[in-house]
């Protein structure tokens, strides 16, 4: 089939149209909407795309796949053109937040922005309309529509591409062709689209931030003059006092004779960069105070592309466990209910990103070694020590009919065939209290009798599993408070001492993310803090994104 010259005006149609193709006279006909009385639009249309199957039941489906059921789900009707092919307002209100989109961290190019506000301004002035413009306006807005709609319920990257310990359900149900076809001239915003989760409006507010200070000149220059010296002098200090003031816009210091207001803002941004805190411009914070604004900007953007592929709403009450903030925090009604800080996987055995249920509160729990702590911790010190190994870390082998071995006789060759256990008590690797979050990866949370390794500020050291900071008075605020259970401190103890394992299963069963975040919020839930990109993964999806 030839089309008109007028074509050439809109690159964007042979990319629109290269997936259309035979017609579909099937399905129920349902009358034009109000106002659009010429069956051209509807005929043209339909000769150019061909049927959806009706039997393809994927849950996402392919963007060509999801244009056609769009139009084929309204009997062709237009969606953004109405009588003498004009735009509708809709269409000029969805090229605006296509455009809006690039707050999102989204490359808004692949939305083809100029050609279709090009055309939309054509079909707005010319008096006589060709109906194969207006079909290009329309299919293409329809599928800039779904394509945005999608990059931010779901995201851009296939999350697997970036990250192989990615384990996290993005459970949202896909409505943008549903509500395409039922807005009947009510604009449907993509904003229906974006994550509720509060993490991700401080990070695109934050991005937002960052844009803006890339075309401050006053800032860049401050920015250049940043240089890793011995000596500050005046010059630097008033050129740190600038970026810092534009970063941390928010941050206020408190008159204190202890100590001056140049390094109170020093301690604040070295916090929230996740620095040493000396209170003192070091050579380490010299150098992240240079950092270029693109650099924070990429760190923005593979952070909002993280939490649009978790769930896009966590409900009122949740546990949230970043990594490499290293920090717990349970919410309720938006509030931080409980907050401490958390022991995770060391690098070369990483804690993977999931989401999982709380269902049980073991006190005194017996601890089954894992494979991996298995192959690489148990199996060397027997070949070292042998019965000497096991009996310094408490452990108890036994064949598979539950029988007691002997280490004289495991080898490095059956030592897969045994299971070894850890008996409830003091020197129990988890510790008194262990919280259970049934999963193919046996991550779980669990006390810990080391717990000198919460005061440091590197707490990647665990084989994988999560360590608590303050487990007894999760047990109890999860028992007392949400199960009702009336556990005090004292029952509690009472429990433990008795060094028999106690399972209290949950009725209210408790949401877990365990994530990967190296741009997450305070405290306050207010600011963000920029975290050591602990086990590498920014870059590759930084990559991808791009």
């Amino acid at each position: 089939m030839h089309f008109p010259k007028t074509l050439k005006l809109v690159p964007l149609l042979l990319f629109i149209l290269a997936s259309f193709f035979t017609a579909c006279e099937n399905g129920p006909q349902k009358p034009a909407p109000t106002g659009f009385s010429d069956n051209e639009f509807i005929s043209k249309l339909k000769a150019h795309i061909r049927p959806f199957d009706t039997l393809n039941k994927k849950v996402f489906r392919s963007l060509a796949d999801d244009v056609r059921f769009t139009y084929q789900s309204d009997d062709y009707q237009p969606i953004w053109v109405k009588e003498n092919y004009k735009p509708v307002d809709g269409a000029a209100k969805l090229l605006d937040e296509l455009e809006d989109t690039y707050w999102d961290g989204l490359d808004t190019v692949r939305y083809h922005l100029a050609d279709l506000r090009k055309l939309k301004l054509k079909l707005d002035t010319v008096k006589v309309n060709s109906v194969i413009d207006a079909i290009t306006l329309d299919t293409g807005l329809t599928r800039c529509y779904l394509m945005a709609a999608k990059d931010l319920l779901i995201g851009r990257v296939v999350p697997k591409k970036a990250d192989s310990l990615w384990f996290h359900a993005n459970d949202s149900v896909w409505s943008a062709p549903a509500m395409l076809v039922s807005s009947k001239g009510v604009y449907p915003s993509l904003s229906n689209f974006r994550s509720n989760v509060p993490t991700y409006s401080l990070l695109r507010s934050e991005y937002k931030h960052f844009i803006e200070l890339s075309v401050d000149s006053e800032f860049t220059a401050a920015l250049a003059g940043i240089r890793p010296v011995k000596h500050i002098d005046d010059e630097m200090i008033d050129n740190i006092l600038k970026v810092i003031g534009a970063e941390l816009n928010w941050f206020k210091s408190i008159p204190d004779d202890s100590i001056s207001e140049f390094n109170q803002t020093i301690l604040a941004y070295q916090d929230f960069r996740n620095l040493p805190l000396t209170g003192r411009p070091d050579s380490i914070t010299l150098a992240f105070l240079a950092t270029p604004v693109d650099t924070f900007l990429q760190k923005l953007a593979v952070n909002m592309e993280r939490v649009r592929w978790m769930q896009r709403d966590f409900g009122s009450q949740y546990v949230l466990v970043d990594i490499p903030l290293m920090e717990f925090f349970f919410r309720r009604e938006g509030t931080n209910a409980m907050h401490m800080r958390v022991v995770v996987g060391k690098p070369e055995r990483q804690t993977p990103s999931l989401f999982a249920n709380m269902s049980s509160v073991v006190i005194n729990p017996p601890w089954g070694v894992p494979p991996t702590i298995l192959k690489k911790d148990v199996l060397p010190g027997l070949q070292k020590s042998g019965k000497k190994y096991l009996d310094k870390k408490g452990l108890r082998v036994y064949d598979h009919e539950g029988k007691r071995v002997n280490a004289s006789a495991i080898n490095a060759k059956n030592y897969r065939k045994f299971n070894y256990k850890q008996a409830p008590g003091d020197d129990n690797s988890l510790g008194y209290v262990k919280f259970n979050l049934p999963n193919p990866w046996d991550i779980y949370l669990h006390d810990t009798p080391h717990r000198d390794d919460f005061v440091k500020r590197f707490r990647a050291l665990s084989s994988g599993c999560i360590r608590l900071q303050r487990p007894q008075d999760l047990a109890i605020f999860i028992l007392s408070d949400i199960e009702k259970k009336r556990y005090t401190q004292g029952r509690l103890d009472t429990v433990i001492d008795t060094h028999i394992t106690r399972y209290e299963n949950l009725k209210n069963k408790i949401p877990v993310h365990i994530t990967y975040l190296t741009a997450f919020e305070d405290t306050t839930g207010k600011h963000l803090r920029f975290l050591r990109d602990v086990y590498c993964r920014d870059s590759k999806l930084g990559t991808l994104l791009n």
